[in-house]
């Protein structure tokens, strides 16, 4: 039965690092402005999008110099549907990244040091009373922007944890709960950030090349381990 460090260690194998979330450090260095903010907004943008689609949605936020709280948060509601338009659901999305902003600006002055700079599970409780922010977005901004230990569920984790299986209850929660425990109790408390950093994304690599919808079972480098390819062949 594989484990979520086994994982880890055989996708680490298999991708390398992957150093995901990617932060256009140069620009928010020349613009004065957060990049962790660009990363709550990347994590609201990705919802139901290809990262490509999330891409060029923050390169026209970028190039009218728009990536930033403050200015969001007193941007046209109109002009940002527009600038957002790529990642679909633009209307929605629109709103909530401009509610976000709102709320930094007004409760935190848009300091994201003092939003950041407090439990975990205080912020994430936060997040989830925010309209359009469920668990995953929440805990994708905790670990990516707010560098805050905690496990991010995705559908491609609940897929892989099925197929393979692993052996938890398939809920976000429970999902969650064991592969937080598990990798804690295998490594060293200072590897842990960076491990549910690399593992979410390495488990979002095997999702899109190998263990899709339709998977390529036959190179997948979790073939071994796996109890659905044994299924397919039967």
């Amino acid at each position: 039965m594989i484990t979520p460090h086994l994982l880890y260690e055989i996708l680490l194998s298999h991708f390398g690092n992957l150093n995901w979330w990617p932060k256009d450090i140069d620009y928010h260095k020349k613009e004065g402005s957060d990049s962790r903010f660009e990363v709550i907004v990347g994590a609201i943008l990705t919802q139901n999008a290809a990262w490509t689609n999330v891409e060029k949605a923050l390169e026209n936020l970028k190039s009218k110099k728009l990536l930033d709280i403050e200015k969001i948060s007193k941007l046209d509601i109109k002009l940002l549907q527009k600038i957002v338009r790529p990642t679909g659901f633009f209307n929605q999305k629109a709103k909530r990244v401009k509610y976000i902003s709102e709320y930094l600006e007004s409760n935190y002055s848009a300091d994201l040091d003092i939003f950041f700079n407090r439990a975990v599970n205080r912020i994430r409780e936060e997040l989830l009373k925010i309209n359009g922010i469920g668990p995953e977005t929440a805990d994708s901004i905790l670990l990516y922007a707010g560098n805050k230990p905690i496990f991010v569920v995705d559908a491609y984790t609940k897929r892989i944890c099925k197929r393979l299986p692993i052996d938890v209850n398939p809920t976000y929660d429970n999902i969650q709960y064991y592969f937080q425990s598990d990798i804690s109790n295998k490594y060293n408390k200072n590897e842990i950030l960076k491990i549910f950093n690399e593992l979410h994304a390495l488990i979002v690599n095997l999702g899109k090349n190998y263990c899709k919808s339709k998977p390529k079972c036959d190179t997948c480098p979790l073939q071994k381990y796996c109890m659905y390819i044994k299924q397919l062949s039967q």
